[in-house]
C-alpha cells in the first residue's frame, strides 16, 4: 500500500471516530419545571428526537438537591427535567409548545393539580440567551393568542445548575403505570401529545437508567 493509500484511509478512519463525537456535541439540553417531574419525564419521553429525559432539581443550590429537602418548599428548587435533545430533529421551540400545551398547565402558580408548593411551580431554566429569547417569544404568542384563558405564570430564569433527583424517581411513570397519581394525572397527557403533535409522537424508551 503506498504511503498515500495510507494515508487515506488513516483520514477516513479519523473521519468515522469522530461521526459520533459530531453527533453528539450537535446535541442541546433544555431544563423546564411543570409541577412533579414524573409526568414531565413521561411526556418527554414521548417526544421525537429527545435521546435523554433526567428527573432533578433546579433553582436552589447542590446542598439542598434532596427530595425530601426540596418537599419542604423552602430550598429554592423545583421539580425539574433536564431534556437532551437532537435541535435537527426537533426545536427548542417545539419541545417548549409541548412544555406549554401538554407537559402541564402554565397558569397556575406555585402548583399543579394536586401538588402544592414552589417546588412545583411552572419555570423554564435557560442556558444561554438563544434559549430565553426563544421561550419569551413563545410565551408571548401563546398570550396574545389567547389560548390560556388566564394569564401565564411561567417563570424564565437563567439555568445556574441541575441536580439528578434519586434513582427511584426516574422513569417512574414508565415503571409504575397502575399508580393511580401516575394513571390520573400522568399516563393521558401521552395521548393528548398524539393528537396535538402526531409528528412528534413516539412510543416511549427508558432514558434515564437509575445507575446513570
Amino acid at each position: 500500500m503506498s504511503a498515500r493509500s495510507r494515508a487515506v484511509l488513516g483520514a477516513a478512519a479519523l473521519a468515522l471516530a469522530a461521526a459520533p463525537l459530531a453527533a453528539q456535541s450537535q446535541r442541546q439540553t433544555a431544563v423546564l419545571a411543570g409541577g412533579c417531574f414524573w409526568g414531565m419525564q413521561y411526556v418527554f419521553e414521548h417526544v421525537t428526537g429527545v435521546t435523554r429525559v433526567v428527573a432533578g432539581f433546579s433553582g436552589g443550590a447542590a446542598g439542598t438537591a434532596a427530595y425530601e429537602t426540596v418537599s419542604g418548599g423552602e430550598t429554592g428548587h423545583a421539580e425539574s427535567v433536564q431534556i437532551t435533545f437532537d435541535p435537527s430533529v426537533v426545536s427548542y421551540e417545539s419541545l417548549l409548545d409541548v412544555f406549554f400545551t401538554v407537559a402541564h398547565d402554565p397558569t397556575e402558580l406555585n402548583r399543579q393539580g394536586p401538588d402544592v408548593g414552589p417546588q412545583y411551580r411552572s419555570a423554564i431554566f435557560f442556558a444561554d440567551t438563544s434559549q430565553q429569547r426563544i421561550a419569551q417569544a413563545v410565551i408571548h404568542r401563546l398570550a396574545r393568542s389567547g389560548a390560556f384563558g388566564r394569564p401565564i405564570v411561567t417563570q424564565v430564569v437563567p439555568l445556574t445548575g441541575f441536580y439528578r433527583a434519586e434513582a427511584y424517581h426516574q422513569d417512574y411513570a414508565q415503571r409504575n403505570p397502575t399508580d393511580p397519581y401516575i394513571a390520573y394525572n400522568d399516563l393521558p397527557k401521552a395521548q393528548v401529545l398524539k393528537d396535538r403533535f402526531p409528528q412528534l409522537y413516539r412510543e416511549p424508551i427508558r432514558l434515564a437508567a437509575s445507575s446513570d
